[in-house]
Order: C-alpha cells, then sequence, then structure tokens
C-alpha cells in the first residue's frame, strides 16, 4: 500500500484571487514581509497496490482526469511505502 501526496497549483500564468486576498489580509495584519502569496490543493490518497510503478500511474491518472484542471492547474506528487502487518 501507498500513501499518495499530491500537490495543486495554478499555472504562473492564471491569475489568483484568492491568493490576492489572503495576500492583503496577511498586509493589514502587519506581514509586510510576505512578497507574494498563491493558494493550492493538497490531497492524501491511500492506494492498495504492492508495486510503486502502478501506485505512480494510478496518481498519475487521478491527477490528469479528476483532482487538477489540465488548462489551468500543475501538479506534483510523493509517495510513500505504508507498512502493512
Amino acid at each position: 500500500m501507498y500513501l499518495a501526496k499530491i500537490i495543486i497549483t495554478l499555472r504562473k500564468s492564471i491569475l489568483d484571487p484568492q491568493g490576492k486576498a489572503v495576500h492583503h489580509a496577511l498586509e493589514s495584519l502587519g506581514m509586510k514581509s510576505v512578497e507574494e502569496l498563491r493558494i493550492g490543493k493538497f490531497v492524501e490518497m491511500k492506494i492498495d497496490t504492492p508495486s510503486k510503478e502502478e501506485a505512480e500511474h494510478i496518481t498519475g491518472e487521478a491527477c490528469k482526469k479528476l483532482l487538477a484542471n489540465p488548462v489551468m492547474e500543475d501538479f506534483s506528487f510523493s509517495l510513500e511505502k505504508i507498512p502493512t502487518g
């Protein structure tokens, strides 16, 4: 079994109004040193397969087909083997 940790972010060319709003809020709280802020998504997914290659394939397909919007978002992920027993 594997644990996929997926990070989904807006592409740099896409405006991030939520990130701008949070950035502005932080500035109004006195955190003037924050230069830029962008909001993304973090997803954890457990995959019951003995093969790391299969877990990579499943994770990539889940991201491409459902979790990330390929027009606006990029994704990256890491896999951790979960001990079973």
